[in-house]
């Protein structure tokens, strides 16, 4: 009898790996993995399915317009839609007319070096744009796969971007393909906010969130507007290491950073919100501040993670919300909503996890916070976007759809 029950163990454990390497692979398949790797090599625990219907489904409101892997969703103030392909297209389309194909916006496949976390990852808009026709872009060049932050001009008498206009304003070597970040947003104050992983491989072998000296592991902050010294952007003044003293890099504005995968700020409240990836245990939702240290690579989310055991917390900003792997492998940074038809979400900020396809509702105030489940889905979430009217919009990198967040009836 015992060996019968030791032998169906086995059975159960072998049907388990099998289907889970199965569900790995048709990720993998898909070409964007943002850390799910390391998930499926370290990290044993099962995604828990949720208990009872959760309030909030997702329609498809533009069921005509498809894209390839598509890592954002993008708008300027009028019914225009931009959708951020990873293999270098950002391609646009009016709301309106949501039945006209999509044409392109941007087109620099051939500068661009896509597949797995690599390749055309963040897109922000000047706040000027209407007037001076300037986006910055956020890429992997071929063919080191390195980080390059350019401007480029819109074409004289068109709405497109010219490819040949592009500036380069900041490069950021890369020693391993995974962990680049990617999030661009200008904030309130003007300056542009750039998001950088810690550089890659796992468990940040080098140090680069708790450095620095080194821009990898970083949430950033520079003038495009102006330059200081030969740099060909301007180092705001206020920015925690501005002087540039014994090495220190004057475009930080946080660190201890892992991967962070999307921030933005809320409009209305001015804070900037950001989910960092973790490593095998816990993902991360962080309200960043100036000048502050978020953890990595002492913490992965509210835990020690090197040392395993009795790390050194003392200055460190623990998250706002943190969760296992029991509910997702790898979080996607999303919006804090302020928009008309959720009501009952006005103030929550909406984020979601890439693998488990869950959606959540969390809100932080006087240090308590609540995080709700709205949607259960099978989307493959890799970028969450908000319209003009404040609705939150969300892009499926593996069927290539848009979705919007709606309340059921």
């Amino acid at each position: 009898m015992q060996k019968t029950r030791s032998a169906i163990r086995l059975v159960a454990a072998l049907v388990t790996f099998v289907l889970a390497g199965e569900f790995f692979m048709a990720l993998w398949k898909t070409g964007f993995l943002p850390d799910v790797e390391e998930a499926a090599r370290e990290e044993s625990g099962k995604i828990e399915l949720p208990e009872g219907p959760t309030p909030y489904e997702l329609e498809t409101p533009f069921p005509n317009q498809k894209f390839k892997s598509p890592l954002g969703f993008f708008t300027n103030g009028d019914s225009r839609i931009y959708i951020m392909e990873q293999a270098g297209i950002v391609k646009v389309f009016d709301a309106n007319a949501a039945d006209t194909p999509a044409t392109e916006f941007l087109n620099i496949q051939e500068r661009v070096k896509s597949g797995g976390e690599q390749g055309l990852l963040g897109m922000a808009f000047h706040p000027n744009y209407k007037a001076n026709g300037e986006v910055i872009i956020h890429y992997s060049n071929l063919p080191n796969g390195d980080t390059m932050i350019s401007r480029f001009h819109r074409k004289a008498g068109t709405d497109v971007l010219d490819p040949a206009s592009e500036e380069m304003l900041l490069t950021v070597k890369q020693p391993y393909p995974n962990h680049n970040g990617g999030q661009l947003a200008f904030g309130p104050d003007g300056y542009l906010y750039i998001g950088l992983g810690d550089g890659g491989s796992g468990g940040d072998p080098h140090r680069n969130a708790k450095n620095i000296k080194t821009l990898l592991g970083k949430i950033l902050r520079i003038d495009v507007n102006s330059k200081t010294g030969d740099l060909p952007y301007g180092i705001p003044s206020d920015n925690p290491f501005a002087d540039g003293a014994d090495g220190k890099r004057g475009e930080i504005y946080a660190y201890g950073l892992r991967n962070p995968w999307r921030f933005s700020f809320d409009p209305t409240t001015k804070q900037l919100w950001a989910a960092d990836v973790g490593q095998n245990k816990w993902e991360e939702v962080d309200i960043i501040e100036k000048g502050k240290d978020y953890g990595w690579n002492t913490m992965e989310g509210k835990s020690c993670f090197l040392p395993p055991k009795n790390c050194r917390a003392k200055g460190l900003e623990l998250p706002v919300f943190d969760y296992g792997r029991n509910q997702g492998h790898s979080v996607t940074g999303g919006y804090v909503y302020r928009g008309e038809k959720l009501y009952t979400l006005v103030g929550h900020y909406i984020y979601g996890d890439f693998v488990s396809g869950r959606i959540w509702s969390l809100t932080a105030v006087g240090g308590q916070t609540e995080n709700v489940l709205l949607v259960h889905s099978q989307v493959a979430i890799s970028s969450f976007g908000v319209d003009a009217k404040g609705e939150i919009y969300l892009t499926g990198y593996g069927d290539g759809m848009i979705y919007r967040l709606k309340a059921k009836m």
